[in-house]
C-alpha cells in the first residue's frame, strides 16, 4: 500500500489527466478514487492508470466515505469549486483546487470557510508556479536585481481550452468547433472564459511578486465576439501604488506555448527601479537587463529542490511535513488575485475603472 491516496473529483477540467498521472508515478502515493457524474470521461484515465472498478464512482458522496484518502483534487468547472469543497471538506481531506480558484471572491471566501478548523490544507493549483523560469524571476526579485518591483506585464494564453486533453494530446480544429457548443468552457454561468481561465495565473503570480501587495483599482476590457457569450481575449490594467501593471490573457493563439512559443511570448517581464527580468512560460532562463549593464543577458533558471517541483509532491511534502501552503497556492495570496478578478469583470462590464472589490 502507498503512503498516501489521493481522489480525483470530476473531470471537466483536462488536468485531471495529468494530475493522476503525478499521482501514479509518485512512490509514495496512490489513485484511491475518482468521481465523475459522467462515466465516459473518466475512461481514458481508468485505462491510462489501471484503476480497479472499485475505485470508480459516479456518486460523490460514495466516493468519499467509500475510499480511504489524504487528498482531494478537484478539477470541477469553476463555478462548481465552492460546492465541491464544501462537501470534500467534512471528510478530514486535505484539498488542492486546480486552477482558477473560484468563479467569484464569494465563492473563494466559501471555500476558505469550508475548510477552517479542519486542520487540513487547502491549496490552489497555478501550474506556471512550478516553472522554474519564474520561480528565478522571483528570486531575482526578491534579492533585489532589479530594484523595486514597479510594473508585472503578464501576457498568457493557448489556442483555445478544447485543443488539447491529458498529457497534451492534440484535438482537431473540427472536434473543438463540435464540442464549443456544449462545452462548459464557453458557458458564462459555468465560469468559462479567457479572463477567468487565465487571469489568474497573471494576478496571483503578480500579487506574489509584489510580496502581497494588492492595487488601489483596475481597469478591463473584453473581446465580444458575436455567437459566442463568454470572453476569448482581456486586457486588465491594474493600478498600484507605485504605478500601473498589465494583465493578458488569450485564447486563439497562433500556437500553443509548450509547443512553440506564440508572439506576443507568453510569461512576464517583471520591471524594477533599475532593471527588468523577463521570464518566459516553458523557458529554462530569464533575461536580466539592468542599469549598470544594458545588454540581455540570459541567467539560467534555478532547479528546483525535491518536493517544490510539482504540485502532487508538493503537498504530499506539507502533509507530511505540516508546513503551511506558501507562495501562489497560499489561499489567502490566491483571494487578492481573485478580487483583482472579480474587479476585473465588474470593469470589463460597467466599461469603466473600478476600485479594487472588497
Amino acid at each position: 500500500m502507498a503512503k498516501h491516496g489521493v481522489l480525483g473529483i470530476s473531470f471537466d477540467h483536462m488536468h485531471m489527466g495529468d494530475l493522476l498521472r503525478q499521482v501514479h508515478d509518485h512512490p509514495d502515493a496512490e489513485i484511491a478514487g475518482i468521481y465523475d457524474p459522467d462515466r465516459s470521461r473518466m475512461e481514458a484515465a481508468i485505462r491510462t492508470f489501471g484503476i480497479p472498478d472499485d475505485r470508480v464512482f459516479t456518486d460523490l458522496d460514495a466516493c468519499l466515505t467509500k475510499t480511504k484518502a489524504d487528498l482531494a483534487i478537484v478539477c470541477s468547472a469553476t463555478a462548481e469549486h465552492a460546492n465541491s469543497v464544501e462537501k470534500i471538506a467534512p471528510h478530514g481531506l486535505h484539498v488542492m483546487i486546480e486552477k482558477p480558484f473560484a468563479a467569484s471572491v464569494a465563492d473563494a471566501r466559501r471555500i476558505i470557510k469550508a475548510m477552517e478548523g479542519t486542520g487540513k490544507h487547502l491549496a490552489v493549483n497555478w501550474p506556471l508556479a512550478w516553472y522554474p523560469s519564474h520561480n528565478t524571476a522571483k528570486r531575482l526579485v526578491s534579492e533585489g536585481a532589479i530594484g523595486d518591483l514597479i510594473e508585472v506585464h503578464f501576457y498568457d494564453g493557448n489556442r483555445g481550452p478544447l485543443f488539447h486533453l491529458a498529457d497534451k494530446v492534440e484535438v482537431s480544429l473540427e472536434e473543438v468547433e463540435r464540442q464549443k457548443p456544449g462545452s462548459w468552457w464557453y458557458k458564462r454561468a459555468s465560469g468559462g472564459g479567457s479572463l477567468l481561465d487565465y487571469l489568474g495565473y497573471g494576478t496571483t503570480l503578480g500579487t506574489w511578486f509584489y510580496d502581497g501587495e494588492a492595487p488601489l483599482e483596475v481597469t478591463s476590457v473584453v473581446d465580444e465576439t458575436p455567437g459566442i457569450e463568454v470572453d476569448q481575449h482581456s486586457i486588465t490594467v491594474a493600478r498600484y501604488k507605485r504605478g500601473l501593471s498589465k494583465f493578458e490573457t488569450r485564447w486563439g493563439t497562433l500556437t500553443d506555448p509548450w509547443t512553440q512559443q506564440p508572439q506576443p511570448k507568453c510569461g512576464f517581464v517583471l520591471v524594477g527601479t533599475d532593471g527588468s527580468i523577463g521570464s518566459g512560460d516553458y523557458d529554462d532562463f530569464v533575461t536580466l537587463q539592468t542599469r549598470h549593464d544594458a545588454s540581455h543577458r540570459k541567467i539560467p533558471a534555478d532547479t528546483l529542490p525535491a518536493g517544490r517541483r510539482a504540485i502532487i509532491e508538493y503537498m504530499l511534502a506539507r502533509i507530511e511535513d505540516g508546513e503551511p501552503i506558501s507562495g501562489p497556492l497560499d489561499p489567502k495570496l490566491c483571494l487578492i488575485g481573485q478580487r483583482m478578478i472579480d474587479s476585473a469583470v465588474l470593469s470589463s462590464r460597467e466599461k469603466r475603472a473600478v476600485p479594487l472589490v472588497p
